[in-house]
């Protein structure tokens, strides 16, 4: 078992911070665009609906700590199908997210470069990163400790030089403002577009379930409470104060370099160039998180199939790298479509990213009703979950209905992600088909031949790998299902149903009579029942995943109870499916 060391409270926090608290540089002036006068409120609205998911995300987490988010806890809970939409939307997610990073970061340097060529800087920032990735250059913990706690500064900074600059020229701007007329024509109008649009401020709240496995214990709930702290309160704050210092009019001339804008109204150039600085950076950041997380997400949905297997390249450094060109080629697809716009990226970025958090809340549904034994170290009540999901279901119709353009630009990448891993997911029906149109179209010729002895030998290949169940003696019910789930869900012909026993003890003579009628009964699956000494646990999982070459992630188990000794995450990513 591996002793390296986690990532400790500061250091988890600061790695999901970044990507959470970049918002922060954004998000005002996109809540203030649609909500005017009322974004702050909004974006109170905003933090109560995070403050609900804190205890969604800790009661899911908690009982399924792997990395992987919405991905891991349907694969888990549900079908490899519901699983593969919820990773198709986070990678789009991750997309969206890496290119708005890039670019506001190339806004707010050209500030101080008014000479910068932003697409193309914002192509360049990307290019960047995708080397550093592909040479092994990861998301160092110190590092992102450093940018997360100067970018923390920065923003005291300027909270506490726009209290100042009030305290010392009136509150007769935020009166002005609060006299000009209401967007969307009413409060309820403002506050509901206002909340819609300012829901992309918490994007960057999945990113600690995506490398909780990294986490030493304990730490992935506080980093929860943390993320939730942070833009709760500078998000809502700041806006305010931008309204109260600047005129509306002003605003809306500096949508994309608002606070590097007010820090130097209200504290001189020094403040501005060092908004602009620490933008630039936690904006970086931003982006290398982008590119380290959509790269374990696809190497994880390759393992499990999903994906095309040439993925799995990998260089000397240790990096997918064609996951990594392929990110950064729709990375750049996406910039040149949207011009950079931020409204078009943030639809994107808004309607994914939303999506990805219904998920979440389904899969804690799904969690109660299919693993109510599985232990948790919270429990987010049935109304806090049903809550969440309707705060999500409006924000995800508020930005639909603000821009419904900005949905075709959202379905032009995820229908074809769609069909691409659907296409994956039905090889065997697919090359079938072929099979069958080969015969029907050539029955004699040499392409015939050749067509038929082709598609026979990927078929073969595809179903030659073996899965395995683990059963503590199973009634047949339990035992149908994971046949069932095996037939729909994997590519294989092969199982093997082990069963461990004590010293001197034998099976139930009912276990092999039910593998028997089950192995009639799913003609498609040869099943190989295997009884063995041994004791369940990470240890006897390495070994047989040795011995058989089988990845663990091809290795079954029920749903433990309480009594469990290990933590789901000790077994190496052994799969729960019944």
């Amino acid at each position: 078992m591996s002793h390296e060391k986690k990532l400790n409270e500061l250091e988890a926090t600061a790695i999901c911070g970044n990507d959470i608290s970049s918002s922060c540089l954004y998000v005002s002036a996109l809540a203030i665009s649609y909500a005017g006068q009322y974004a702050w409120i909004a974006l109170l609205i905003v933090g109560a609906v995070l403050y609900l998911f804190r205890s969604i995300y800790g009661e899911v987490v908690g009982a399924l700590p792997l990395n992987g988010g919405a991905y891991n806890v349907l694969l888990n809970t549900t079908s490899k199908r519901n699983a593969a939409l919820a990773a198709c939307l986070t990678i789009l997610s991750y997309m969206a997210t890496a290119v708005i990073s890039a670019s506001e970061a190339m806004h707010y340097l050209h500030t101080l470069w008014h000479g910068l060529p932003i697409i193309g800087a914002t192509l360049g920032l990307l290019g960047l990163f995708l080397v550093l990735t592909i040479l092994g250059i990861s998301e160092s913990a110190k590092v992102a400790v450093g940018i997360f706690l100067v970018h923390l500064v920065s923003l005291t900074l300027l909270v506490g030089s726009a209290i100042w600059f009030l305290a010392t020229n009136g509150l007769d701007n935020l009166d002005l403002n609060f006299r000009l007329p209401v967007k969307g024509g009413s409060i309820i109008n403002a506050l509901f577009f206002g909340f819609s649009a300012a829901m992309l401020g918490i994007s960057g709240f999945e990113s600690s379930a995506n490398f909780v496995e990294e986490q030493a214990r304990g730490v992935f709930a506080k980093t929860l409470r943390n993320m939730w702290l942070v833009v709760s309160f500078f998000n809502p704050v700041i806006a305010f104060l931008a309204i109260a210092v600047l005129p509306m009019v002003e605003v809306g001339q500096h949508t994309e370099t608002l606070l590097s804008h007010l820090g130097t109204t209200t504290g001189g150039r020094w403040l501005g160039t060092l908004i602009s600085v620490d933008a630039v950076a936690v904006l970086s950041g931003a982006v290398l998180t982008s590119f380290v997380g959509v790269s374990g997400l696809m190497k994880r949905m390759t393992l499990d199939r999903i994906l095309p297997q040439f993925f799995l390249r990998e260089n000397k450094a240790g990096s997918n790298y064609l996951i990594l060109i392929t990110f950064f080629l729709l990375c750049v697809s996406v910039l040149f479509i949207t011009n950079g716009e931020l409204g078009p990226l943030s639809g994107v970025y808004t309607i994914s990213f939303l999506a990805v958090m219904a998920f979440f809340a389904l899969g804690n549904f799904l969690l109660k009703r299919k693993r109510p034994k599985l232990p948790r170290p919270v429990y987010a009540g049935i109304f806090t979950v049903t809550l969440a999901l309707f705060g999500i279901l409006v924000a995800l119709y508020g930005n639909i209905k603000i821009h419904p353009d900005y949905l075709i630009v959202f379905l032009q990448y995820f229908l074809p992600t769609m069909a691409l891993v659907y296409i994956m997911l039905n090889r065997t029906a697919i090359l079938n088909l072929g099979l069958a149109a080969i015969d029907s179209l050539t029955k004699h010729s040499r392409f015939s031949r050749l067509g038929r002895l082709f598609v026979r030998r990927q078929l073969r290949e595809l179903h030659k790998q073996e899965f395995v169940f683990f059963t503590k003696g199973d009634n047949v019910s339990n035992l149908n299902k994971v046949m069932a789930y095996v037939v729909e869900n994997e590519f294989t012909t092969r199982l093997k149903i082990v069963t461990l026993l004590k010293d001197g003890e034998s099976y139930p003579q009912e276990l092999l009579t039910d593998i028997r009628v089950l192995d009639r009964a799913y003609e498609q699956i040869e099943v190989d029942f295997v009884t063995m000494e041994g004791h369940f646990g990470p240890k006897l999982i390495e070994e047989l995943s040795e011995k058989w070459n089988i990845p663990k992630n091809f290795m079954f188990i029920g749903s433990p109870g309480n009594q469990f000794p290990y933590h789901i995450s000790e077994l190496g990513g052994v799969r729960l499916i019944i």
